[in-house]
């Protein structure tokens, strides 16, 4: 358990403690807490969002009460018992939530077990080690799930498969297809048995490009919404805002900054949520965390950029308007700590990638070697010659240490000091264990290692079709929150503040004089209406320009790759620091148009 997980469980239990009654949490509730592997019981969980919510409210009164003192109490009461209610059934779902994400991480998994049993099943018709195989070359939730399962049926015929296949039908019914042709596979004779087992890997790769195909068309009316009503209408509201004073409409400062900077970042929020629960398979990429060795430790990174983006921010921000230095500050400041942190992380799965790009071709070269009868050993060379880059290094680098150590393919690539030791790869680990299987094998494996090869480029093929779908939506979101929203934002703001510049020397001229003249509100032309102090409108937008481009990246990361923390930290990151300039510039440029 990480510590950030400690903090929220203790938190939880002492909130529970104020709560004496009996509660009686839901069945799906118990499931996501176990799914989710917490220490925390389903009846804390009831008892921390039931004590939470008056807390919340009284909280949520005294500052509506502080900043619109004219607002009825009745009203304000209403809000905030709305808004308690709310955090309780916030509360409440945050677990269900946080397993329906990591189910559809783990469910991304699904093609490369099923790959991974069905190679296995090939060298040999034993479904036990197949599935054992499967379980112990994988990781996440997925082969944890299997590996449990093996262990409560060892003794049974399905070594566990039925079973586990059973416990996932429900949220990815290819794979329970999948799973009973590969048992079908098993018991099926031998001239049959690989075109069962391709079935097997069709199956599941067709499921997976089904769900995402679905996925991607059920979301473009959602996102297109996202788009409208989070970012071109509120960009476009501020634009006639100086037109509403002719009109004598009035705009308070506190209902502005209350909607932009809180209602419209939370209604983005709850929709993205909305989206990324609906995600059905997440191919999520390598998990890279601090523990790898070319990650530095410590956070001196990140706080050294964040002083530093604070200073250059504020400058920059000082020469752009009076009110742009928060904002220059803020973005520069929070989006240089989040890029200089995670930027190690993001060079090592870049690595990754690489190390993958060419794992189909040095695993067809090393089958058909075998095949003729080379060892898998000496085949592992010719592999290394045959492919450049990243892949040429990994296997040279294998073979070196076969060389050296006089060890087997295992170890040469998973053992200590192997070539894969710090390549947190979870296919070419697989790749690499089945490797090992084919060299105790020998001749026999070299087509099983041929056909290893196209399901590799068919994973890959599954992976590119499924972002695929989603890139016109992720594309939209993405260039929308780092650059088109902020251009818009800022130019938007520059030009509603020449018109109230406009505006206020006009209307200084007929204004009556017991009207006060600069204050927050400043006068218009139609008597008893007030237009935004530009300095206000400049901040506050600023703020939401910022909030969106947080926001939105989490979003279209979400939808890309799933929720991966040092992914999303990374690309929120360089969205924000985008943003900010944008936005500084855009405002500049159109300021010396206007």
């Amino acid at each position: 358990m990480s510590a950030t997980d400690d903090r929220v469980v203790r938190a939880a239990r002492r909130l529970a403690r104020w709560y004496p009654s009996d509660v009686e949490p839901t069945a799906e509730l118990h499931r996501s807490l176990a799914f989710l592997e917490s220490d925390l019981r389903a009846q804390t969980v009831v008892r921390a969002g039931y004590v939470l919510a008056p807390f919340a409210a009284i909280l949520v009164l005294c500052g509506v009460v502080l900043a619109v003192p004219s607002l009825p109490f009745v009203a304000a009461a209403s809000a905030a018992a709305g808004l308690g209610l709310g955090i309780t059934h916030l509360v409440h779902r945050l677990p269900v939530a946080a397993a329906t994400l990591r189910r559809s991480r783990a469910l991304g998994d699904a093609p490369g077990l099923v790959a991974r049993a069905a190679l296995r099943l090939r060298l040999e018709a034993a479904p036990e080690r197949a599935a054992t195989f499967a379980a112990q070359t994988g990781e996440g939730p997925l082969a944890r799930s299997l590996a449990a399962h093996i262990d409560r049926t060892r003794a049974g015929p399905a070594a566990g498969l039925g079973g586990f296949a059973a416990e996932w039908h429900s949220w990815f019914p290819a794979l329970e297809r999948s799973t009973s042709l590969l048992l079908t596979a098993a018991d099926a004779p031998a001239e049959e048995r690989d075109h069962a087992l391709d079935r097997a890997l069709e199956t599941v790769l067709d499921g997976a490009r089904t769900e995402m195909a679905t996925f991607a068309g059920d979301i473009r009316g959602p996102a297109s919404g996202i788009y409208a009503f989070g970012v071109l209408l509120p960009l476009a509201l501020v634009g006639v805002l100086p037109a509403a004073r002719a009109g004598g409409v009035s705009v308070p400062a506190v209902a502005f900054v209350g909607l932009y900077d809180v209602v419209l970042p939370a209604g983005l929020v709850f929709a993205g949520a909305w989206l990324l629960l609906r995600r059905p398979i997440a191919l999520a990429p390598p998990c890279v965390t601090t523990a790898h060795p070319d990650v530095p430790s410590g956070r001196w990174r990140g706080v050294a950029a964040a002083s530093g983006g604070l200073v250059l921010g504020a400058a920059v921000g000082s020469l752009v308007a009076s009110w742009a230095t928060p904002v220059g500050a803020a973005g520069l400041s929070l989006g240089g700590a989040l890029t200089a942190y995670y930027r190690p992380m993001a060079a090592v799965r870049r690595d990754v990638t690489a190390v993958e790009s060419g794992l189909a071709d040095a695993t067809a070269v090393i089958g058909r070697r075998v095949g003729s009868g080379e060892s898998v050993e000496t085949a592992i060379e010719s592999a290394a010659d045959a492919t450049t880059g990243r892949t040429s290094e990994v296997f040279d680098a294998a073979a070196g240490v076969q060389r050296r150590l006089r060890v087997g393919v295992h170890r040469a690539f998973l053992g200590e000091h192997g070539a894969l030791e710090h390549v947190p790869s979870p296919r070419a680990r697989a790749t690499a264990s089945l490797l090992a299987v084919a060299a105790r094998e020998g001749r026999p494996a070299g087509p099983t290692l041929v056909t290893l090869a196209d399901h590799l480029t068919e994973l890959r093929r599954v992976e590119a079709d499924a972002r695929r779908e989603l890139a016109a939506i992720t594309g939209t979101l993405g260039h929308t929150a780092a650059l088109f929203g902020p251009l818009v934002g800022g130019a938007t703001v520059a030009m509603a503040t020449q018109m109230a510049a406009s505006g206020v020397g006009a209307s200084r001229q007929t204004a009556p004089a017991s009207q006060p003249d600069g204050a927050t509100l400043v006068g218009s032309a139609t008597p008893g209406a007030t237009t935004l102090d530009p300095a206000l409108l400049g901040a506050a937008v600023g703020l939401y320009v910022l909030a969106l481009a947080a926001i939105l990246t989490v979003v279209a990361t979400g939808l890309d790759r799933g929720l991966d923390r040092t992914l999303v930290g990374y690309r929120v990151g360089l969205a924000l620091l985008s943003a900010t300039v944008a936005y500084l510039a855009a405002f500049l440029g159109a300021s010396m148009l206007f």
